[in-house]
């Protein structure tokens, strides 16, 4: 099956989903619209319900994984046991990507992280000490998040477990460039994948912290950047293309608000999907016309949410529309193959097996082959 055309399409039936756990955190992270309250006045502070969560996931079989993390924190989620659980029992691969802060998390729950093959978890740590790493996280414990990896680490090595993956999330800053290194040494040990962001600038509010040595970040990064502005002009396309997930992961509120994208918190939405139907919701009138905007084929309309973020501004700036090629559609990814996963991870004498098939599978859609 192939997209020839995306702009007048109207039978999308995505894959994956991003559905949020919750917009409630206990951080008040510097750039975050969650610490300056605005997450709650727009969609409102509280958790996907248990109940929601089976609903979608028993209403759409064709969907196979599922990202959990977006505005707030998915340890607060006290129903998150039992959406781990049932993913698992369902065969949906639960990720949460997009990340958590893990400052407080009950050793059940992680446990059920491992138990129920989680598949990978983002953490945001930047810094290497407490004094640094709290500078932006402000109110979060770092050696607490290092404890709370250490217990996750511990059950993985009880149940002889890959997953989940585990990935410590650098953003850079001015204040915490200097670290860098040290982080990436203390990921190493705790046997996590690190991954170094570019921070949002002014995506969200004023950009907080600016770079100092822009030299060291260029090389650290391995971009030759130091900045989201240097790399959309050196690439000649964004950082992060969040539009894309109009197409094939598109962001749900914990309510059932289909917000589109993972940027947008103003308000508006393209339906609710607990009450119309995901199919519904995503092959609206209005949800097809917002992606025509962002393919640059259509005017802006006031309606549309994407007219009030930066980074549609900056795509009319730059004309990187989001393009068919762009977007991909991955047939051959099932919740058939989820469950073939974790029944390989069941046994010990083929682990090492499929890790490697694993492995093979996500080098293969880096390279865009599958």
């Amino acid at each position: 099956m192939e997209f020839s055309s995306f702009s007048n399409r109207t039978n999308i039936k995505p894959k994956k989903i991003w559905l949020d756990a919750s917009t409630v955190c206990q951080l008040k992270c510097r750039s975050c619209p969650t610490a300056t309250g605005e997450i709650g006045k727009k969609l409102g502070k509280g958790f996907l319900q248990f109940k929601d969560f089976k609903e979608i996931v028993d209403k759409n079989p064709q969907i196979h994984s599922i990202e959990l993390s977006n505005w707030g924190e998915i340890f607060l989620n006290k129903e998150l046991p039992e959406i781990i659980k049932y993913a698992y029992m369902h065969n949906v691969a639960l990720n949460a990507v997009n990340g958590v802060n893990l400052n407080n998390a009950d050793e059940n729950v992680l446990e059920a992280l491992v138990k129920y093959k989680f598949r990978q978890i983002t953490c945001a740590i930047d810094g290497a000490s407490q004094k640094t790493y709290s500078v932006y996280r402000v109110n979060g414990n770092f050696d607490q998040v290092i404890e709370n990896i250490k217990t996750i680490n511990r059950f993985k090595n009880k149940y002889n477990s890959f997953f989940p993956v585990l990935k410590w999330q650098f953003i850079i800053f001015g204040h915490n460039e200097n670290e860098i290194g040290e982080a990436r040494k203390m990921a190493r040990n705790l046997n996590m994948i690190f991954n170094l962001k570019l921070n949002w600038n002014d995506l969200y509010v004023e950009s907080f912290s600016p770079i100092k040595n822009a030299e060291l970040v260029r090389k650290e990064s391995g971009l030759g950047v130091a900045t989201r502005e240097e790399f959309r002009q050196k690439y000649g396309r964004d950082y992060c293309n969040q539009c894309l997930r109009m197409w094939t992961e598109p962001q749900i509120n914990y309510d059932g608000r289909l917000l589109g994208c993972d940027v947008n918190y103003w308000g508006g939405d393209y339906g609710n999907i607990l009450e119309d139907g995901l199919y519904e919701c995503i092959n609206s009138e209005k949800m097809n016309y917002a992606r025509e905007m962002l393919m640059g084929k259509a005017e802006e309309r006031d309606d549309i949410p994407c007219i009030h973020c930066k980074n549609f501004g900056w795509k009319k700036e730059y004309k990187t529309w989001v393009t068919n090629k762009d977007i991909k559609y991955v047939i051959m990814e099932s919740r058939k193959l989820v469950m073939i996963e974790n029944k390989l991870f069941e046994y010990k004498l083929i682990n090492k097996i499929a890790e490697k098939m694993l492995t093979a599978r996500q080098w293969l859609k880096q390279k865009k082959i599958w």
